[in-house]
């Protein structure tokens, strides 16, 4: 586990990945506070609520943790424009694929830069780009996706560059067997978003946890996209009422496109719009049947709420099993 440790500067390469309206200042603390690496969700936040938040993190922790930048959020270029002024320690771009300029902003700020990727080739212009490391996340995962699963991405990415650049596993990584495993493989360490959802220091209302502690990993669909004239990203959640309106405001845009009476820019933001607030309805608020249930498919392999701290030393100690498990079976050759 050393190289993700070394990289992300904590004891464990466990990151807890960036979720609108749940990775707040609380959560990151309490993972870097026991070893973990935290990343807060900036998505379409006001320029002067991130930076409230940078602060409160830093008033609770005196740990490293990352930023979340979502490049297709309306507020994204403003974001850019206030990094100099944040100076974070790591930047985590996601939602899609960020140009060589804007990752360079990031860069001449000190800070070290995360990028997602989907295939061998983005992964490799992101490298080229300046990211200093890849974060592959399977369509296992929730919130928004991307079309390949964790498992083929290994094979297409990882066993390629993962020698080259830390590369961290996402989608689907729920057990600390299943990290061990992903270690062995290449990975320098792995992201998890759906357990962390499960725990104490985290702020989703207590109706979001209980329909996560009740789901079933089928439960967690992925939304599709009507047509091509209105590209959007996938989301990953638990189908419900909520979900469905998501297939009625596609539609509701596609005909306005059709009409000419909007442009795509505007129904792409229309769509960004709708995500962050039914994701607000349910985390935040509790509405459990219009608002948005972003999960992993994960999701069914979670039953119970615990703390950060235990979580954490579960994922370490059940690794730990594995690793020696595996050990000795190859001694025994």
């Amino acid at each position: 586990m050393s190289r993700g440790s070394e990289f992300l500067n904590c004891q464990y390469p466990i990151i807890c990945g960036a979720m609108t309206w749940v990775s707040d200042p609380k959560l990151i603390a309490a993972v870097a506070n026991n070893g973990g690496f935290g990343c807060l969700a900036g998505g379409n936040a006001p320029v002067e609520i991130l930076k409230q938040q940078v602060e409160e993190v830093r008033a609770l922790t005196d740990k490293p943790f990352g930023v979340n930048l979502i490049t297709i959020a309306p507020a994204y270029k403003e974001h850019l424009k206030i990094l100099k002024e944040l100076k974070l320690d790591y930047i985590v771009f996601a939602g899609s694929f960020p140009r060589a300029d804007e990752i360079a902003v990031a860069k001449e700020t000190g800070a070290k830069v995360m990028c997602f990727a989907s295939t061998l080739s983005i992964a490799k212009r992101m490298v080229r780009f300046g990211a200093d490391a890849i974060i592959l996340e399977g369509s296992e995962a929730g919130g928004h996706i991307g079309h390949v699963s964790a498992t083929v991405l290994m094979q297409q990415v990882l066993f390629e560059i993962g020698d080259d650049i830390p590369v961290f596993m996402a989608g689907g990584i729920a057990t600390g067997k299943m990290m061990a495993h992903t270690l062995l493989m290449g990975a320098a360490g792995v992201q998890l978003g759906t357990r962390f959802v499960m725990t104490d220091e985290c702020c989703a209302h207590e109706k979001f946890k209980t329909v996560f502690k009740r789901a079933n990993a089928r439960d967690a669909i992925s939304t599709p996209q009507y047509d091509s004239s209105l590209p959007v990203v996938a989301v990953r959640a638990l189908r419900n009422k909520g979900l469905n309106g998501f297939g009625q405001l596609q539609l509701k845009l596609l005909k306005k496109l059709g009409a000419g009476e909007i442009s795509r820019e505007f129904a792409q933001e229309e769509v960004e719009t709708f995500w962050m607030g039914a994701l607000r309805k349910a985390v935040i608020d509790g509405d459990v049947e219009n608002g948005s249930l972003m999960a992993g498919q994960s999701v069914g392999l979670v039953d119970k709420i615990v703390p950060v701290s235990e979580l954490i030393a579960e994922l370490i100690n059940d690794a730990s099993s594995a690793l020696e498990n595996i050990k000795n079976k190859l001694n025994t050759i």
